[in-house]
């Protein structure tokens, strides 16, 4: 069994400055996510206007196959017009890590 989990850093667009606007743009993006099967939520930057970090989690059989989850969540984020997306940290825990 592999586990991945993967953290997008995200720039928000200047009118996201209260909590309603910021939630108007980080719902879509986690809804979108978890039609590739995968956990997900907003990680962390909660108290920050303009930024979210969002955290993805998936298991498979094989690490090929994790990797290929967390490629298509990659590439769907970096492909949303309205985010910037600043940073990308990726793990992925296999049978041999402790």
């Amino acid at each position: 069994m592999f586990t991945g989990c993967v953290e997008f850093d995200l720039l928000l667009p200047e009118d996201s400055r209260s909590l309603k606007a910021k939630r108007s743009y980080v719902r879509p993006i986690v809804a979108a996510l978890r039609r590739f099967d995968v956990a997900v939520a907003e990680v962390g930057d909660q108290e920050l206007h303009g930024r979210s970090a969002i955290g993805i989690a998936a298991v498979a059989g094989d690490n090929l196959h994790v990797q290929e989850i967390l490629n298509s969540c990659e590439r769907h984020v970096a492909a949303r017009p309205e985010v910037e997306l600043l940073a990308v940290r990726r793990r992925v825990f296999g049978p041999e890590d402790e």
